[in-house]
């Protein structure tokens, strides 16, 4: 069973439904603290699943072991769940999954956040054992992507801005989990995206600050998919960080800019 957060507009002005998927580590609370109320307010209804072994979800005691192909599984047996074919909106692995998922179909639109590359994660994994030679040791020993956010201080550094309120970064850091050790390393070779099997209209956001995927990887990825990047003064988290609403924003002018009601 896969925990699925709902918010419904209290005046539903739009018929297309947004899905939300989020990254490593993290569950369906990350969009729930701001995007969901957002865009509920918007008319629209609002929906973000946890996938398996994260948030609420069942399957942590499998999570090692998880696949790409598990994680894009969950996602359409979600879509499923819908009155009509979403929007989806994906986070870092999360849009992974989302560019994995839209390989074999075609949705109204999608966002991707600080993405994972279509090329893969090699660079950040060759930054990580570089930066943080210990906890990248240790991913590899336990076979657990958890060493690379144990403390709130890695958390930090990974997601967030420095000048965010530790006690905010304290906050999320609670919420975080382990990850899928075969999930990275499908994002790592096994299982990379094809960009030139996706149909779907694509925007492509990145953070200017982000510790994890480069300014050049995110304009590798909107390359992919034959459109511009857009870039906010931010780190990872862009749903998460100061400055938000300017992020939401965008995405809502380039919802009503495609016609998608």
């Amino acid at each position: 069973m896969l925990e699925l957060i709902v918010r419904e507009p209290a005046k539903k002005t739009k018929q297309t439904p947004l899905l939300f998927i989020h990254g490593a580590w993290h569950g369906a609370w990350c969009w729930d603290e701001y995007f969901l109320p957002y865009f509920a307010e918007q008319g629209y209804a609002v929906y973000a699943p946890s996938l398996r072994g994260h948030g609420q979800s069942e399957g942590r005691e499998r999570l090692r072991w998880t696949a790409a192909a598990d994680y894009v599984a969950d996602v359409a047996e979600t879509v499923a769940k819908l009155p009509q074919p979403p929007i989806i909106i994906g986070h870092s692995m999360g849009g992974y999954v989302v560019q994995k998922y839209l390989e074999t179909t075609t949705l109204p639109g999608a966002i991707l956040l600080a993405s994972v590359p279509p090329q893969g994660v090699w660079r950040i994994a060759l930054r990580s054992a570089w930066r943080f030679p210990k906890q990248f040791a240790k991913l590899n020993l336990k076979l657990s992507l958890y060493p690379l956010v144990e403390t709130a201080e890695l958390t930090k550094f990974h997601f967030f801005s420095q000048d965010m309120p530790q006690e905010q970064v304290n906050r999320y850091f609670t919420k975080l989990g382990d990850e899928s050790y075969r999930g990275f390393l499908d994002m790592l070779l096994f299982n990379l995206p094809r960009p030139a099997r996706v149909q779907t209209p694509m925007l492509v956001f990145g953070g200017q600050d982000d510790a994890i995927f480069s300014m050049n990887e995110v304009k590798a990825t909107a390359h992919a998919y034959n459109t511009t990047p857009h870039f906010f003064p931010m780190a990872h988290d862009m749903m998460l960080e100061a400055g938000w609403e300017q992020v939401a924003g965008k995405m809502l002018m380039w919802l009503e800019n495609q016609g998608i009601d």
